[in-house]
């Protein structure tokens, strides 16, 4: 039966990615490589304090889980096939065919073609090739967690699945102390966004417990104390830190910055199961299109921003909700083009070419 609370949660925290997004265009803490703030200290970057610590955590929760139900289906080679073409094709091969667009847009937000020598035109495309990574640093994560993921299977008895299974409530809880002492380590210096330790294990909870049906139900028994939890430790988390580099350390690694993840995390999958195990054609549509949206929505985002920033002088307000439009509808518009065009489907968003079954 599909797990339709599992899509439900994939395609709402792709939305929450797109609109944290717009407001880290304009924000005033993490300066470099966007417009900027309008104002010294502004009450709306209190967004990015909120989303940051958990939702790519809960990202990696849902694509364990996803990983999981795909290797009780298919053989482990087909997956690694088809995880390769999904997310290492477009976050190599589309970096140079496609979104070396959005490294232009990136070094140009940034004032780098102000700075840089006169290169040669192949060069300088390799360089706004590798400024246009953006947000497909998730993709090669993930797809290097899957590829650890097959030769686990191999040594894989099933005991440790099985164990996961009788997990409840409580015990969840608990499992924050690993999940921090996890975010202090395999962090990359320099980009932040490569924390290997807690998106490995976050992915990896997704696979041994939170693939077992039975876990999510205990815990969507009980919604309204993890959401309580998560809202507390969240306003907590922002008072404290605001002003702070929310993605750096101390604050992204710090006990209260992981207890509040692990609250929403945990709240965001009681709350989905309980109230939200069921789809509709609205729901069905944003879930076909979340990773087309999760990867495309940027380019259209920095171009649109880059624009206003350089030739208009428009109200702060102005500016968020053309930034929006340009992410969400820029986005979908972007994925349904690209999914109609031979080669470049492939290239960027790993799409093979749909087949059409003709009855009769």
């Amino acid at each position: 039966m599909r797990r339709h609370y599992l899509d439900n949660l994939r395609w709402a925290t792709v939305l929450l990615v797109v609109f944290y997004h717009v407001i880290y265009m304009y924000n005033g803490v993490i300066t470099a490589g966007v417009v900027g703030p309008f104002a010294p200290v502004q009450p709306q970057d209190a967004v990015q304090y909120l989303l940051y610590p958990w939702f790519m955590v809960l990202l990696f929760m849902v694509s364990g889980v996803s990983a999981r139900l795909s290797l009780e289906q298919q053989t482990p080679k087909f997956f690694a096939v088809r995880r390769t073409e999904k997310l290492l094709v477009p976050s190599t091969l589309g970096l140079l065919v496609f979104q070396w667009v959005l490294g232009g847009f990136n070094m140009a937000l940034a004032g780098a073609f102000d700075t840089l020598p006169l290169l040669p035109a192949p060069v300088l495309w390799l360089i706004m090739a590798a400024s246009g990574c953006g947000v497909l640093w998730f993709a090669q994560m993930l797809w290097l967690f899957s590829m650890v993921l097959v030769l686990l299977r191999r040594f894989e008895t099933g005991r440790l699945y099985r164990f996961c299974g009788r997990l409840g409530p409580l015990s969840l809880v608990t499992l924050g102390l690993p999940l921090w002492a996890a975010a202090q380590v395999l962090n990359a210096p320099y980009i932040a966004v490569y924390r290997f330790g807690i998106y490995a294990f976050a992915f990896l909870l997704g696979y041994f417990i939170f693939a077992h049906e039975a876990v999510v139900e205990r815990l969507a028994a009980h919604p309204l104390p993890f959401c309580t939890a998560a809202l507390a430790l969240g306003t907590a988390y922002t008072l404290r830190c605001f002003g702070q580099n929310y993605a750096a350390p101390p604050a992204v690694n710090s006990p209260l910055a992981i207890a509040f993840a692990w609250a929403a995390a945990l709240a965001a999958f009681a709350a989905m199961k309980r109230w939200g195990d069921r789809t509709g054609p609205l729901a069905a549509w944003l879930g076909r299109r979340s990773f087309g949206l999760y990867v495309l929505h940027y380019l259209p985002l920095a171009a649109v921003a880059w624009a206003m920033d350089r030739f208009f002088h428009l109200p702060a307000w102005v500016c968020y909700l053309l930034a929006a439009a340009a992410a969400f509808g820029g986005g979908y518009g972007l994925n349904a083009l690209i999914s109609r065009t031979p080669v470049l489907r492939w290239c960027v968003l790993g799409k093979r070419k749909e087949k059409r079954h003709v009855s009769g």
